[in-house]
């Protein structure tokens, strides 16, 4: 099974993001687009893990979690990895408090202590909504969908420990255990 885990985002943020999906897809740009119900934030990616795992993992994530309340958010603004000149993943941030990057390195340094090496890369909170296809390029309209939407606040009350299940359709997210961010 494949496993990450994410901060879900309720509904406001997530009919948000929703709607400027909808514009970006009429670009036709040659992107392969997220599902609006596969928005999340991702925090850990575990990869592919064996059934078996699935204990260690969740009390290596309520272990991370503790303590941790409910974070405020907000949507902020777009961007592009590795970066807006030639991207490969388009995102939108996120504006959060150092309480979220404290909870993503715990989460990381357990998941060290479990078997799962860090991911490296300085965490950056986004939402992922699409990746650009192998070979195309994307033309520089992302600036221009940048004040195209709300910047909608929100509160992470919640992490979820997700299963991705691959499908002709693309993945589907099962939540395999969900914990409140209850402080």
């Amino acid at each position: 099974m494949r496993l990450f885990v994410a901060l879900p985002l309720p509904g406001s943020a997530r009919d948000e993001i929703a709607a400027l999906l909808g514009r970006m897809k009429d670009c036709e740009w040659p992107v392969r687009w997220v599902r609006d119900e596969g928005l999340h934030l991702t925090l850990k990616f575990y990869g592919e893990v064996a059934p078996e795992r699935l204990d260690v993992i969740e009390e290596s994530i309520r272990f991370a979690v503790a303590g941790t309340g409910p974070l405020p958010l907000r949507l902020d603004a777009l961007g592009a990895f590795p970066n807006a000149r030639r991207p490969r993943v388009l995102w939108v941030g996120l504006d959060a408090p150092p309480a979220l990057e404290l909870l993503q390195d715990r989460l990381e340094r357990q998941g060290e202590e479990i078997g799962f090496p860090p991911e490296g890369a300085p965490f950056q909170p986004h939402v992922t909504l699409g990746r650009v296809r192998e070979g195309h390029r994307l033309p520089e309209a992302l600036a221009r969908l940048d004040d195209s939407y709300e910047r909608v606040a929100f509160l992470a009350t919640e992490v979820v420990l997700y299963e991705s299940v691959l499908s002709r359709e693309g993945p589907r997210y099962e939540a395999r255990a969900t914990i409140p961010l209850a402080g």
